[in-house]
């Protein structure tokens, strides 16, 4: 039995390969190393009971994380889930390489990460090449739920969002200073808080404020990130994440602009990464 995870800073999805049956799938928190530690990684697997009947049955475990990219961050989750699945080899890699499974499978091209946070990388159809990008919310992110969650708060907090999309806001969140403050410095996964209020963004997408910061944020990935790599016009640029997929038709008129190619946008990744974990290891017995 197989177990693949896809793990982002806000949710994790998992699916297990069940004999004469179909795959069993849930959901739990996301699981990055950089937010939860050991314990909490085994607490969290602790209080999934779909899961728990077949712990010592699992063979495999192919994690797939934000926040893996680290021998030190693996051996965290490494560490959790071997004590969970106490009999299973445990395979833990970043979400990135998991991304690029799924969208591109054995061929080449990028990958794009777009939900909570953002990153990019070259797959060469066996491995991902190493990045300079991926630096996190506070210093990176660009385009990502955190980058816009933090550019809708700061609008609203300066008195610089427009004054009918600031009464929406504010009915719907009833911020204060204090209250983002103690969010974003003293709570736990600040860049989960902030990528929250994309869903605001996708009620208000229509509104002039909303429509010009979605294509300055996507502008601002595909230049810091996509038109780094020189060859970048070679190859298709695949996506994957939430805010990726729910606001794909501005994603894609910035891509154009640019000459970007777009392959595959995923919104989650795990069945086809599943998919593409158990066809290998399967192949490999």
């Amino acid at each position: 039995m197989i177990l693949v995870a896809d793990s982002g800073s806000s949710n994790s999805d998992w699916m297990l390969n069940l004999p004469d049956s179909k795959p069993l799938s849930f959901r739990t928190k996301g699981l990055n190393p950089f937010f939860v530690n050991e314990k909490e990684i085994a607490m969290v697997m602790k209080d999934v009971p779909e899961i728990l009947p077949y712990a010592n049955e699992i063979q495999e475990v192919h994690f797939f994380g934000a926040g893996c990219i680290t021998p030190d961050r693996r051996e965290i989750v490494s560490n959790a889930l071997s004590e969970i699945f106490p009999t299973a080899f445990i395979s833990v890699e970043s979400d990135l390489l998991g991304c690029a499974y799924a969208t591109c499978g054995e061929k080449r091209g990028y990958i794009s990460t777009l939900g909570t946070g953002s990153d990019i990388g070259f797959f060469d159809g066996e491995n991902l090449r190493p990045s300079v990008h991926g630096i996190g919310y506070v210093l990176g992110d660009e385009g990502s739920g955190a980058w816009f969650g933090k550019q809708l708060i700061t609008s609203f907090l300066y008195d610089k969002m427009p004054k009918d999309l600031a009464k929406k806001f504010e009915e719907k969140y009833r911020l204060t200073k204090d209250i983002v403050i103690k969010n974003v410095y003293q709570k736990d996964r600040p860049n989960a808080y902030l990528a929250s209020f994309a869903e605001f963004m996708a009620e208000n997408r229509q509104h002039p404020f909303i429509d010009n910061l979605l294509r300055n944020g996507f502008d601002e990935f595909v230049r810091t990130n996509i038109m780094t790599y020189p060859d970048y016009w070679d190859y298709k640029v695949n996506f994957v994440g939430g805010i990726a997929y729910h606001f794909d038709l501005h994603l894609r008129e910035v891509c154009e602009v640019h000459g970007i190619k777009i392959g595959t946008i995923l919104k989650n990744p795990i069945e086809e990464l599943f998919h593409f974990v158990v066809k290998r290891e399967t192949k490999e017995v």
